[in-house]
């Protein structure tokens, strides 16, 4: 008889071996990330005397990949073991870490070096992220699902919040350069938990008939209105909203004039509110329903246009909070109606469609608002992306508004590995 104790606990995917390994490497690993994030946008504004368009250059670079690679990383993902591509992914990502912290303590790295780096590292993100997405419902099974991917946000962002803490305290102590190192020596960490996992406890999607075509996964997508339309949200929310890595430093640096530390500080509320939502999404057991999705993104550009307004450091910190925790409510919400919603055989593709809009969308964004911050300063960033938002979040509202009847599918438990999805439409 199953324990209702521990279906409802909110670390209960912790309890299976290979999961528990893998959010443990995480951990380890993009806590490394965010202080190499925190250290490189730091070391742009100070080579290029504090310009916005450095900042957003370097943040398109690592993303364009993204956009142009991420269904074809996704096709990989659903035809090859996930295990060995993300062993070499975060072996090849170490490497290129490991190379620009080398050039940054010898001083000879330069702006060039620096977007070298971010595009080599937007390759191998554009195969390890819809990877990685669609390896924890192997690693789980479709039961414990929702609550892997929302512990997966959890350690996510308690990497976020200790990293860029960390990194604003090193810098300052230290420079740039050993933050840089610390991130190339984090990847070990993934390598191996990866390599400690049973092989034989891992639930393998099945083979995809044939060769994984990327175009058999958009055709399942654009059958499925309820997969389409939390898409198409999250797109316009992503495209303008979702640039805080170009945006949290002009506000620190040309709004409050702040040092590293209080760089790093203000990151970290950033990344507090994101963790204080993640945890609030792991008592999720089922699909969440399209409204919810809707609200959340409306919650989230309010938010974040008031925290355009911010009038001082204080309300800053608590604004970026309050907006860190809307952010990954909405997107925690999209992520789980879409990866709930696909059939198993196309999920690596359809996560890859999914990561395409989230994160391909960056350098258009990053570009658009490093534009809009060169013009009109970095609160308008925060305005714009928040005004833009809720007008992505209306056209949503509207469409739901437009349907008769009850949703359907919303409370339904994510579709098990051999059953199509089609029976959880909404």
């Amino acid at each position: 008889m199953t324990d209702p104790a521990a279906s409802t606990h909110p670390f209960r995917a912790l309890r299976v071996r290979n999961f528990r390994l893998f959010a443990t490497g995480q951990v380890v690993s993009v806590a490394g990330t965010w202080m190499s994030v925190v250290a490189q946008d730091w070391l742009v504004l100070e080579l290029t005397h504090d310009s916005a368009t450095a900042l957003g250059t370097v943040t398109a670079l690592q993303f364009t990949p993204m956009l142009l690679l991420t269904l074809y990383g996704g096709r990989l993902a659903d035809r090859y073991d996930k295990r060995a591509l993300l062993t070499a992914a975060n072996v090849v990502s170490g490497l290129l870490a490991l190379i620009l912290a080398v050039l940054v303590l010898t001083g000879s790295a330069g702006l060039a070096h620096i977007y070298a780096f971010a595009l080599a590292l937007g390759l191998v993100n554009a195969v390890e992220v819809p990877t990685r997405m669609s390896f924890v419902g192997e690693l789980v099974g479709p039961e414990l699902l929702p609550n892997a991917s929302a512990l997966s946000a959890a350690y996510f962002n308690v990497a976020r919040v200790a990293g860029p803490a960390v990194a604003g305290l090193v810098i300052t102590a230290f420079g740039t350069g050993w933050v840089l190192l610390v991130n190339a020596l984090s990847y070990a960490a993934t390598v191996v938990a990866l390599r400690r996992m049973r092989p034989d406890e891992i639930r393998r999607a099945p083979a995809p008939a044939g060769r994984a075509r990327v175009i058999d996964g958009l055709r399942h997508v654009r059958g499925r209105p309820d997969l389409m339309v939390p898409l198409a949200l999250v797109a316009g929310v992503s495209l303008f909203g979702l640039n805080f890595q170009l945006t949290l430093p002009l506000l620190a640096k040309t709004v409050f004039h702040a040092d590293a530390t209080s760089f790093g500080l203000l990151t970290t509320a950033f990344a507090a509110g994101s963790l204080t939502a993640a945890f609030l999404t792991t008592a999720r057991r089922s699909r969440p329903s399209g409204r919810l999705v809707t609200g959340s993104a409306l919650v989230f550009a309010v938010l974040e246009t008031a925290a355009g307004w911010a009038p001082g450091y204080p309300a800053a910190v608590v604004l970026l909070f309050l907006t860190g925790g809307a952010s990954i409510y909405f997107a925690q919400a999209a992520n789980h109606r879409v990866q709930l919603g696909s059939d198993p055989r196309y999920r690596g593709r359809v996560l890859a469609l999914y990561t395409l809009i989230l994160q391909g969308s960056t350098p258009l964004g990053a570009l658009l608002m490093s534009r809009v911050g060169a013009e009109w300063g970095a609160r308008a960033c925060f305005v714009v992306g928040g005004l833009a938002s809720l007008a992505a979040g209306l056209a949503a509202l509207a469409h739901h508004a437009g349907r008769s009847g009850p949703e359907a599918g919303s409370g339904v438990r994510a579709a098990g590995p051999g059953k199509a999805a089609e029976d959880i439409r909404a």
